[in-house]
């Protein structure tokens, strides 16, 4: 849930602290990535320079994420989330086969959080901004996980003829 609603990478995700969220604000700030380098945990620069970024959160979103802080006894710089990307990755196998599912990956949640934006319209730009994409042709490349976006624009064509 929490990488489909903001459209994390999953090591961003495993770097979050709770400093990083403003519930008054509604953002959640994007300045880590979490890695593992010859068994030991590290915090590392996010991917690219862009992807230092400030996401503003559903509000829904907000409001469970600072209810689920709330249960915690972290430190404001402790890692909320301190497993490893083997354990995300193993899990969301594990949930996929238990659902009966296709093999998901941790991945497949970001590819799933841009297309859902594609869908509601937001332009490639904006997106880009919200993902810490260098670039908005980066974007494009998920465009084609809504299908129906083809019928769509078909439909809208044949509309613009028959006004004309």
């Amino acid at each position: 849930m929490w990488l489909y609603w903001c459209g994390v990478r999953g090591g961003e995700l495993l770097a979050l602290k709770p400093r990083r969220f403003d519930f008054e604000r509604g953002t959640l700030t994007i300045a880590e990535s979490y890695q593992r380098i010859d068994g030991q945990d590290v915090l590392t620069d996010p991917k690219t320079p862009k992807s230092k970024r400030v996401i503003a959160m559903p509000g829904f979103y907000a409001e469970e994420m600072e209810a689920f802080l709330s249960l915690l006894d972290l430190d404001p710089d402790e890692r909320i989330f301190p497993v490893t990307k083997y354990f995300l990755s193993h899990e969301m196998a594990r949930g996929s086969k238990a659902a009966g599912l296709e093999p998901i990956r941790v991945h497949d949640l970001r590819h799933s959080h841009v297309s859902l934006l594609i869908d509601m319209g937001f332009t490639a730009l904006a997106i880009a901004d919200r993902m810490g994409h260098e670039a908005a042709d980066i974007t494009y490349r998920y465009a084609h996980l809504f299908p129906s976006v083809q019928v769509d624009m078909a439909r809208a064509l044949d509309g613009a003829r028959r006004e004309n």
